[in-house]
């Protein structure tokens, strides 16, 4: 195989992951009342952790003016906590509060009953060969996430 065979291949892959992402995405979207971004980004958060909102910008691929607009929102309704940080007054933290934790959970559910229904028909062997196969895309994946830090 040529490293633009598997380039083509991961671009193709990629394609397909995000569409199935976007469908399940929808339907949680759907079940929560929110927007996909703004439930992608709470449940990012929650995944993580606390974080800086220039961080959260620059992971989400979105202007620092825009997620400032989502994080109102979200602290509006009681899904994140914003502080101050104290030793550099410049820099907020955010994290999710104990209610936007349970709608985090609850997106999470509702992702994997998702994922089972688009894969509840594939056959046992499909299975298993899709499995092996994603936790090898997940090991180099790792590898090649920590080699370029």
């Amino acid at each position: 195989m040529s490293r633009k065979e598997f380039v083509t291949l991961l671009e193709n892959n990629i394609w397909t992951l995000d569409r199935l992402a976007d469908k399940l995405r929808l339907d949680r979207s759907e079940a929560t009342g929110y927007p996909r971004q703004l439930l992608s980004i709470l449940v990012r958060l929650h995944n993580g952790g606390r974080a800086k909102l220039k961080d959260i910008a620059r992971r989400e691929h979105v202007s620092t003016p825009n997620l400032c607009a989502a994080f109102r929102k979200l602290e509006h309704d009681g899904l994140v906590v914003r502080t101050t940080d104290d030793e550099d007054r410049r820099n907020t933290w955010y994290c999710v509060s104990p209610r936007g934790a349970e709608l985090s959970i609850r997106a999470m559910e509702l992702f994997r009953d998702g994922a089972e229904k688009i894969f509840a028909n594939i056959s046992k062997d499909d299975e298993k060969r899709l499995t092996e196969a994603l936790r090898t895309l997940n090991s180099v994946l790792e590898n090649v996430e920590l080699n370029n830090e």
